[in-house]
This record gives structure tokens, sequence and C-alpha cells, in this order.
């Protein structure tokens, strides 16, 4: 069993995204991780999700505005930084790359277990971002 908690795992996430160290997926996610927010499901579906992301609006930045941890659950209120580049991710289906820079604004919930994250719930605005890149 991981002797750290649940915030510490989200903050070692983050970071290691930060820097573009892609080996947290396979040392923080659980391989069964249950996405509640829609899409591909588990490790593989997280990394699935986070490439199409970085192929349609990176090279992104990640800007943490707050991350409150109780007990295994951790709130983590976020903005993702970059530029539309290209439209590979169903939200933005149908809309011509603008080039346009982007702040999409999520807030992720995660649950951790035995030192792994294993479920996941989200809130993005949406909206917000095809505002932006449909000017």
């Amino acid at each position: 069993m991981d002797g750290r908690g649940a915030r510490a795992i989200v903050e070692e996430m983050l970071r290691r995204q930060q820097v573009g160290d892609d080996t947290f997926l396979d040392e923080l996610v659980a391989v069964d991780m249950v996405n509640h927010a829609a899409g591909p499901q588990g490790r593989s579906g997280l990394a699935r999700i986070l490439r199409t992301i970085d192929h349609d609006l990176g090279p992104v930045t990640l800007e943490q505005r707050h991350l409150i941890g109780d007990g295994d659950i951790v709130a983590q209120h976020m903005t993702l930084h970059g530029t539309h580049r290209e439209s590979t991710m169903p939200l933005l289906a149908d809309v011509p790359p603008s080039g346009r820079p982007v702040a999409w604004t999520f807030i992720h919930i995660w649950r951790v277990a035995d030192g792994l994250i294993v479920e996941h719930w989200a809130c993005r605005d949406d909206m917000g971002l095809l505002e932006q890149v449909r000017g």
C-alpha cells in the first residue's frame, strides 16, 4: 500500500504533467480507472484523451488554481492554456483550427485508492472554449 495521501498523488500527477513526464500514467493511474466524465475508460483512455488535447491545443500548460483534499477524494480547479491547432476532439468537431490562444477551465475530482487514481469526474467550461476558438 502506498503511504502517500490522495492529495499528494494528484499533486505529483500535475507536477509530472507540467514537465512532460508521461510515465505518471503507469505509476499513478489504475489500469481500470473509471472516467465518469465520459469518453475512453481506464489508464489507456486517459492517455488517449490527454494526447488528443495536446494534439488539438498543444503544447499545453496547466495552471492549478485550487487543490482540495478530503480523505481519498481530491478536487482540482485548473486552467489549461494552449493554442487551437486542430479539431479532432469531439467537442471541436466541425470547428476549423483557428490558431487562437485558449484558456479552458476545469474542475476535476479524483478518487485515490492504494496509491492509484481509480475514479475521475470533471466539469469543464466547454462553451467558453468554443467561444474562444470560434472568435
